[in-house]
């Protein structure tokens, strides 16, 4: 039976200099994004959150990793993260964890889909508001209009 890969994506605290990214890519096979603050590779594991430990045991000392993904969801869909926190956030987690009875990582697994949650209600509100804005000034179909003119055009192109 083989190992199956898993595309994980590393983001780091800070760009990597020519020679860490270097140094690091000697280790494991790594493509970084145009400013060296994201990473790409792919790790043989069992599963995802294998692959996340594996690769957070392989490289986590030498690169400045702040989250450690995985770049396709699992077969729940989820998309696995890997963080290190310090262990007095840690500590904290844990104590928030137990006072919810909850697992530390169910804990923040809920606290971030609160938090996206949030985040996505928010944009609809403002985008809401903006778009009440724009429809006081003008009419539906023009702005219709303006917005498939503006879906439309190739990013980067002179406007019309």
């Amino acid at each position: 039976m083989t190992m199956p890969h898993h595309a994980l994506e590393i983001t780091l605290t800070r760009p990597l200099t020519a020679a860490e990214l270097h140094h690091a890519a000697r280790t494991m096979p790594l493509a970084a994004n145009h400013d060296a603050t994201r990473l790409m590779t792919v790790v043989r594991a069992k599963s995802p959150g294998k692959a996340l430990t594996r690769l957070r045991r392989r490289i986590g000392t030498r690169l400045p990793i702040d989250v450690i993904a995985t770049h396709y969801p699992d077969r729940s869909g989820k998309i696995l993260l890997n963080v290190a926190f310090p262990p007095a956030v840690h500590t904290a987690l844990r104590a928030a964890a137990d006072r919810a009875a909850q697992t530390p990582q169910l804990f923040v697994e809920l606290a971030v889909h609160r938090a996206m949650a949030q985040h996505a209600s928010d944009e609809a509100d403002r985008l809401d508001r903006a778009l009440q804005q724009l429809l006081a000034h003008t009419t539906p179909a023009h702005l219709i209009a303006a917005v498939g003119h503006a879906l439309t055009r190739t990013p980067g192109a002179a406007p019309c």
